[in-house]
């Protein structure tokens, strides 16, 4: 049989209207969809192909990244289309490179389907910008589970508004270690609980007291966190149609 292909999609934040159309088409197109554990299941609407699930939430028993990657290239082999699905956008925090490098060496063909990130999506849907001249000239992107700390330092100097994934299980040692390098206790900051969705929940606090603020709402995974001065721009504080709470001082 000839061999197959595979898609490596992102299919957003999490409301299902936010994939892409090119998201959608490749769907449509796949016979096998790897789905991963953070992905709305409103998204395999647009799949008549055999979904199997591939775990991978944070801090739970999960499926290896090895067995995917094996996965993915035996049915692609098989002459499969193969979507492999995952929340926000497959490079970033979400191993697409690595899979995209594991299909190049096989030999695979290989199209990537960028989703919306995470920190965007959320962001856009809280009614706060990122970026605003006079208030962030920039965003960065940062895994709060890594290993290797952030240069927190060199981060506050940059002015840049920080999004932060993955950070929820430390976020009282990411807040020290934040205010360690010079981020002021009163900035603004939030966590945001399964955005864009249904059940998005927010909570709106100065950094010196956000994990205070975060363990009283009992906000769980999957969350993301934002810090900088954009927030003050956020229409949640204005308790929109999403639930949102604004804890401390400003």
């Amino acid at each position: 049989m000839a061999s197959g292909r595979v898609y490596l999609i992102g299919a957003g934040p999490g409301d299902p209207e936010l994939m892409t159309l090119a998201a959608v088409r490749a769907l449509g197109e796949a016979s096998v969809v790897l789905a991963d554990e953070l992905v709305d299941r409103r998204c395999l609407a647009h799949t008549k192909g055999r979904v199997i699930d591939v775990g991978k939430r944070g801090g739970c028993a999960s499926t290896s990244q090895a067995f995917i990657e094996r996965l993915m290239i035996r049915f692609a082999r098989a002459g499969e289309t193969v979507a492999r699905l995952k929340g926000g956008d497959p490079f970033i925090f979400g191993r697409g490179g690595e899979e995209l490098a594991a299909l190049h060496a096989a030999g695979i063909a290989v199209e990537v389907v960028p989703g919306i990130t995470a920190g965007i999506g959320v962001a856009a849907s809280l009614g706060f910008p990122l970026t605003q001249r006079g208030l962030a000239s920039g965003v960065t992107f940062v895994a709060g589970h890594s290993a290797q700390p952030a240069n927190w330092r060199a981060l506050r100097d940059a002015g840049t508004t920080v999004v932060i994934y993955m950070g929820l299980a430390r976020l009282r040692a990411l807040v020290a270690e934040m205010l360690a390098g010079g981020f002021p206790p009163r900035m603004p900051a939030c966590a945001v609980q399964e955005g864009t969705r249904e059940r998005e929940r927010a909570v709106f606090a100065p950094l010196g007291a956000l994990a205070d603020c975060v363990e009283s709402a009992a906000l769980a995974a999957p969350a993301l966190i934002v810090v900088g001065e954009t927030l003050t721009r956020a229409a949640a504080h204005s308790q929109g149609e999403h639930s949102s709470h604004v804890c401390g001082h400003h």
